[in-house]
């Protein structure tokens, strides 16, 4: 994937941008691809934390995201991509003009994925305020930063794991209240910052600080494909890109739309997905048993398995769809010793699951006795 990489780097512009490796072109590495359209069909899931060797991609998928997510309807004349019918999604002169009446004109924007440098200063990411303009236009007076460009896009970070802490600070509140708050010397101006975040690092150069390790929803391991068919196809992809890049897209065109397509479909299904309460209790007994911190942990798993039935054209949640989610989102949350595994595999989640299982079945026969006895007690009585 190397190569790749250097290709789209070169790669010339197309439509005002440089064309990119496509998502649906990349070998193997199914559960990471899996887990960024899991996001992309709902952005309420909260990110990915993507960990692996270099080359192995990471960054690949996640630019190549870019050409698969559905467009956007965005103000036209707005910097920070505010939605024109939702106020939720809008800054504060968006909102302005829609509670006077105003009709904003808007346009389909595709999603921004802004790249966060692991050097970025503070007034990179969050922007920067002229006191003399901001006391006179407010909002307008705004440098945008990083944030601003993320706006109901993604925001990407590779080696976020060596991010100063002043800028995790930082993200983790945009990221916790959905605003950015620029503050200069008693002026304030803020404007909205909804974003997916999506980290990659190499864990041989360092771990991640606990709080961003817990703003990222799921977590998945990339490792060194060692199929011998699979690596030279690699080689091959590669190559193909770099002598042209444009033709090599129009040859995955077709998937990407159909990708496009299925994450839309998703979206529109999601609403209509229902979880049951016996999965709830199973996701419960789950995170008990592998003593995983927090409740925030169970409200992931039970919106990622929604999500995978939703992708799958369900409007049911399955024991396979609620056993992915536990492993996408559990195994990097358990307390563990020192030198302990950080991730549990496939088999050890299987086993924990059947376990719950068995014991949410006991549960439900010893209540069944007494809800027959009581309603034999209330024919007496009566």
């Amino acid at each position: 994937m190397a190569k790749a990489v250097a290709a789209q780097r070169r790669a010339p512009k197309e439509g005002g941008r440089r064309a990119g490796f496509p998502f649906v072109a990349l070998v193997g590495q199914e559960r990471m691809k899996l887990a960024l359209v899991l996001n992309a069909a709902n952005p309420q899931i909260g990110g990915v934390l993507i960990r692996g060797e270099r080359g192995t991609g990471k960054t690949l998928a996640v630019r190549g995201l870019s050409d698969v997510l559905p467009k956007i309807k965005a103000v036209r004349d707005c910097r920070f991509h505010c939605s024109p019918t939702d106020p939720s999604e809008m800054c504060a002169s968006c909102r302005e003009r829609y509670e006077s009446g105003e009709s904003l004109p808007w346009e389909e924007q595709k999603v921004q994925i802004a790249e966060l440098p692991v050097g970025a200063t503070e007034d990179r990411v969050i922007g920067t305020l002229n006191i003399e303009r901001a006391i006179k236009e407010g909002i307008k007076a705004l440098e945008l930063g990083i944030l601003a460009d993320a706006n109901r896009g993604i925001l990407y970070v590779d080696n976020i794991n060596l991010l100063d802490d002043h800028v995790v600070d930082v993200l983790l509140d945009s990221a916790a209240m959905g605003v950015n708050v620029v503050e200069r010397e008693g002026i304030s101006v803020s404007h909205p910052s909804k974003f997916i975040l999506f980290g990659t690092m190499n864990p041989e150069e360092g771990e991640l600080r606990p709080q961003l390790h817990d703003r990222l929803a799921l977590q998945v391991q990339v490792d060194t494909n060692q199929d011998v068919r699979d690596r030279v196809l690699i080689v091959k992809l590669a190559e193909g890109f770099e002598r042209d890049p444009e033709a090599f897209q129009r040859r995955w065109r077709q998937e990407t739309l159909a990708l496009t397509r299925r994450i839309a479909a998703a979206r529109e299904l999601l609403p209509k997905v229902q979880i049951s309460p016996h999965w709830l209790r199973i996701i419960a007994r789950v995170s008990t048993e592998l003593d995983v911190d927090g409740h925030r942990p169970d409200i992931i798993v039970a919106r990622t398995a929604m999500t995978h039935a939703a992708l799958q054209g369900r409007t049911e949640v399955t024991a396979d769809d609620l056993r992915l989610a536990a492993e996408l989102t559990l195994s990097f949350r358990m307390r563990r010793k020192p030198f302990e595994e950080a991730t549990l595999g496939a088999a050890r989640f299987q086993q924990v699951l059947e376990h719950a299982e068995q014991m949410e079945d006991a549960a439900q026969r010893r209540k069944r006795p007494k809800t027959a006895q009581n309603r034999g007690k209330g024919v007496d009585r009566g």
